[in-house]
């Protein structure tokens, strides 16, 4: 796999768009870190690690989704920015605004993952992962 951020965002993505209430996928710092923030932000209810079992090899992340009253995922869109054929670095006065700011930027700094907000504040840049909204 070539671009596992990007393999992290489709499965939430698609297990949204089929309403499916968990998503599993092979676990790692950096996604530990994007679902961290996607249940700070609460687009997620929350998330859980499960180590090694006779079924997968490695550890396991486990996300579980978020929804609305009338079964609506509350993640409307992800969108990965920073590609590996394509990376996007800016400093702390260029971080994207997502939506006028209804939405979150992911940034990865050199103070570790952050909302964008978090980042502007503490004014610092880096490289922006992904958008969600």
């Amino acid at each position: 796999m070539t671009d596992p951020i990007a393999d992290f965002l489709t499965r939430i993505r698609n297990g949204a768009a089929a309403s499916r209430e968990i998503v599993e996928m092979p676990s790692s710092r950096l996604k530990r870190e994007l679902a961290r923030i996607l249940e700070e932000q609460g687009y997620i209810e929350g998330f859980e690690v499960r180590p090694p079992g006779s079924d997968h090899r490695g550890e396991q992340l486990v996300v579980k989704l978020r929804y609305t009253i009338d079964r609506k995922p509350v993640i409307t869109q992800l969108r990965r920015v920073s590609r590996p054929g394509r990376r996007a670095y800016v400093d702390a006065t260029h971080i994207p605004r997502v939506l006028g700011g209804m939405g979150t930027s992911i940034i990865s700094t050199s103070r570790g993952v952050m909302t964008g907000h978090d980042a502007r504040r503490a004014g610092i840049g880096g490289e922006v992962v992904a958008e969600v909204w």
